[in-house]
């Protein structure tokens, strides 16, 4: 098992075995390069404890559990992880500070205790069959089984799968701020951390200057601690906002000249390079960046290995050569998921707010909107109309997913030529369920911060980060940030048609006017024109009829329809491709022969 997750730990890897309990750790050596080492026991090699992670408050942790009397071997942050359970017990995981996936082994009490952090960050899945327990980073280091259909709809719905859910019937995901504890072959879970947004009675008041310095002041504390490393920290930047604040903060902080990374593209509406060039000579980093050609052949059959499950969000592309890039010259890049959630960056959130005025004129819109010929340009104006006046007259929630849906359930029962019991959408109304006392547009950037960013932002990092052993760091999801953006009135997220408020007047006087102002920037592709171009063939090859009729899941003449609805330019179908293509790849790589060594494109065959 630890074999498999090289990549994630190429530095060194260690293991603990006591009678049938074993734990294994692969290190990417980033603090206490010397000591470091895990796994890692307490005084009397009672305790010992594996992680995946990094705690921030680790000092302050320590210097508190010295003066408790604890005695320490090592100078790191995983070491405060078994002295932290001894004081208290199953409560140690609510005094963390950062990301993590940490297994602990009790010897006394005979009880293994998994936990993941609050904000999903570090991935943890676990099997557990038969009186037996395996947990691991990457479902790749756990045993196969059959595919889940509940999974599979999952996917075709989102182009993600979300927790618990894995492609496979026997393994799950442990969810964010949740503990596992196994003992006496038994299991439960149990959840230690909900992030959530304040009830609306109890909406931060104060007056938008002293928010703005509060803001300012709170990401700068988060950034510097997320610089803490005994090996250089750099920064993804692509162009936007959130990582151009996060580059502004860590160049302020930093003692060397900073390190910045880029990608762009040939196409005008996706090249981003213009503005992260900005935010470098502004800063003086040392500012690297790439020009990114389609080669389908190459790229694809990569991202399919480095996903361990099906996963289909197209800008895993660029994220994926973003973190080759960077690892060539760090360990370490600051990455900026999270700040669309919490201070109301998508378009989607204008949407739901636009849709409880104008939702019945707008479905009366809908035959001359339906008309607009598709266009292959960035967030184009006849993509998000027609996604607009289908779905405004829905419930809040409905209409919410309906603006991101991939597959419809029409579309999905046609695609499986099944009709499923199982509605994805559930598990964002259990979500929503959870917080009825707080604002809508909250509550929706709730279901977006508990499910798509957990499940679909976070395993694209996580992966396309660690696939080339750079651990990416996200100041935004950062307790210090978070509870300030989920006190915030609506008023200070999305106000009429302009996003991210407090968040742009915060960092205003950081950056750039052109970034300030500027639409939202991302890692995303161009994969519309990419489909009905270059990698058209591609696409038709590995969906060819005879490849989907094996592998058995989906009707070939639906998948033929969707690809050449696409290509003639009647409907932009790129999304439901790019998931159909990842699945196909994946279940070549993963189902129908064992995977192999983590595959790296060499950069300069793809870069113009």
């Amino acid at each position: 098992m630890s074999a498999t997750l090289v990549h994630r730990g190429p530095d060194s890897d260690g293991s603990f075995v006591d009678g049938p309990v074993a734990l294994a750790a692969r290190r990417l050596a980033i603090i206490d390069l010397e000591t470091g080492d895990q796994p890692i026991a307490n005084e009397d090699s009672t305790i010992h404890v594996v992680q995946n992670g990094e705690l921030y408050n680790y000092r302050e942790l320590r210097a508190g559990l010295e003066r408790a009397g604890h005695r320490f071997r090592t100078h790191g942050d995983t070491e405060v992880l078994v002295h932290l359970y001894e004081e208290h017990g199953l409560e140690f995981a609510r005094r963390l500070r950062g990301m993590f996936a940490v297994a602990l082994w009790d010897a006394p009490r005979r009880r293994l205790v998994l936990a993941r952090d609050r904000f999903g960050i570090k991935p943890l899945y676990y099997r557990a069959t038969s009186g037996q327990l395996e947990f691991a980073s990457e479902l790749r280091a756990l045993p196969r089984g059959e595919i889940d259909l509940d999974a599979l709809e999952a996917f075709l719905a989102f182009n993600s799968i979300p927790a618990p859910l894995t492609i496979f019937r026997d393994a799950r995901k442990l969810p964010p701020g949740h503990l596992l504890v196994w003992e006496n072959g038994a299991s439960r879970i149990e959840r230690f951390a909900r992030p959530a947004p304040v009830a609306a009675s109890e909406l931060c008041g104060r007056d938008e200057a002293e928010l703005i310095e509060e803001l300012r002041a709170r990401l700068r504390d988060s950034v510097r601690a997320h610089l803490v490393s005994d090996v250089p920290v750099g920064v993804l930047l692509s162009g936007g906002i959130d990582s151009s604040a996060l580059a502004a903060f860590a160049a302020d902080e930093s003692s060397e000249p900073l390190r910045t990374f880029s990608i762009g593209f040939e196409e005008r509406s996706f090249d981003e390079l213009g503005g992260a060039r900005l935010v470098a000579e502004r800063y003086g980093t040392v500012h690297r960046e790439l020009v990114l050609r389609p080669d389908a052949a190459l790229l694809l059959p990569a991202l399919a290995e480095a996903f361990d499950e099906p996963f289909a969000d197209s800008s895993a592309l660029p994220t994926y050569l973003v973190s080759q890039l960077a690892a060539e010259d760090v360990k370490v890049a600051l990455s900026g998921e999270g700040g669309d959630e919490l201070f109301g960056g998508y378009y989607t959130y204008v949407a739901d707010l636009l849709a409880l005025r104008v939702g019945v004129a707008a479905r009366l819109a809908r035959p001359f909107v339906e008309r607009l010929p598709s266009s292959t340009a960035r967030a184009s104006f006849d993509y998000k109309a027609k996604r607009f006046v289908r779905a405004a007259h829905l419930p809040p929630l409905e209409r919410h997913h309906a603006w991101k849906e991939i597959f419809s359930p029409e579309a999905r029962a046609e695609l499986t030529g099944r009709r499923h019991g199982f509605d994805p959408v559930d598990l964002y109304r259990t979500r929503f369920a959870e917080t009825e006392d707080a604002d809508l547009l909250a509550r929706l950037q709730d279901v977006d911060l508990g499910l798509y960013l957990v499940d679909d932002l976070l395993v694209k990092t996580d992966r396309a980060s660690m696939a080339h052993s750079l651990e990416a760091r996200l100041p935004y999801l950062d307790p210090v940030v978070t509870n300030l953006a989920l006190a915030l009135p609506a008023r200070h997220r999305v106000r009429g048609f302009r996003k991210k408020v407090l968040l742009r007047k915060a960092v205003a006087p950081l950056l750039p006017r052109e970034i300030v102002r500027g639409k939202k920037r991302g890692f995303s592709i161009p994969a519309a024109a990419w489909l009905r171009g270059e990698l058209a063939p591609f696409a038709r090859e590995t969906l060819a009829p005879e490849t989907v009729r094996r592998q058995g899941f989906f009707r070939p003449e639906a998948v033929t329809r969707v690809l050449d609805d696409h290509v003639a330019g009647r409907e932009d179908h790129s999304r439901q491709l790019w998931g159909l293509l990842a699945f196909t790849l994946w279940h070549e790589r993963h189902v129908e022969r064992e995977p192999g060594p983590l595959r790296e494109p060499r950069l300069d065959a793809i870069a113009v």
